[in-house]
């Protein structure tokens, strides 16, 4: 049977879920997450999006974005390639980093969009990483921009 086609149109906020294959570790270091900042950021200029929110957790990501233009597919394909190849080649790997499609939802802007901009952001409390006693000190979302607290990745 054959995977349904993502709902794409200009103007659409999706709540962008992708986890690591087996829900192994996806990021292993801080290297592969200020890669993948880097690569989102590059992402998110290309496609022109504008990204609400994300959170980079050990196996796996939330990104809360809106597509201007009908062009996820694109940019996540790019994304999660790009990646996937980086993070095999930085660690001596080969084969899956993540598991299966990443995962969409279609976001009612004006009835859940600060609502799950908060979800995304507090989403290493409610794991109670370590680090994150605190989202003062946890480095990898979207939080410490959002509070004025460091600048936004560009």
């Amino acid at each position: 049977m054959a995977r349904p086609l993502r709902l794409q149109f200009p103007g659409a906020v999706y709540h962008i879920t992708a986890r690591g294959d087996r829900r192994e570790p996806i990021f292993l270091n801080d290297e592969d997450r200020l890669r993948f900042i880097d690569l989102l950021s590059k992402e998110v200029e290309q496609q022109g999006w504008l990204l609400y929110a994300f959170c980079l957790m050990d196996n796996h990501y939330h990104l809360l974005l809106e597509t201007p233009q009908p062009n996820l597919v694109r940019g996540m394909r790019r994304l999660n390639g790009v990646y996937t190849q980086s993070f095999n080649r930085a660690h001596g790997l080969v084969g899956h980093v993540l598991q299966g499609r990443y995962k969409s939802i279609l976001v009612d802007k004006d009835a859940y969009l600060r609502e799950l901009c908060r979800y995304v952001v507090l989403n290493p409390m409610r794991v109670k990483i370590p680090l994150a006693k605190s989202l003062a000190y946890y480095p990898w979302s979207s939080y410490l921009a959002t509070a004025g607290r460091m600048p936004a990745p560009e």
